[in-house]
């Protein structure tokens, strides 16, 4: 998981995710360096916009029930919403967005 957090934080402040960037945030936190974790993370996020990833994710997770309205369909009849269903959404949302990130 760390590695995922690293790869936010350098984004985050606008730094380049490569295998230098990572091993050093890595490094500095007192974490043992796992070298073929380093290379799977920057080869997986190649060509990945990341900031647009978490949009769409977070739109996605955010408004699972909305989608049809905001497609233009009219809701006729209130649905029940099992509280159990709803939560599984959401976490196979989540695990969506981590399976980009190894």
């Amino acid at each position: 998981m760390e590695y995922v957090y690293t790869a936010l934080l350098l984004n985050s402040v606008g730094q380049k995710v490569d295998e230098t960037s990572v091993k050093k945030v890595v490094e500095s936190t007192g974490t043992k360096v796992d070298e073929a974790k380093i290379k799977a993370l920057v080869s997986s996020l190649e060509g990945v916009n990341i900031e647009e990833t978490i949009k769409q994710a977070a739109i996605q997770v955010a408004t699972p029930a909305a989608a049809p309205q905001a497609a233009g369909e009219q809701k006729t009849e209130k649905k029940e919403v099992n509280p159990e269903e709803e939560e599984k959404k959401v976490e196979e949302a989540a695990s969506g967005l981590a399976s980009l990130f190894g």
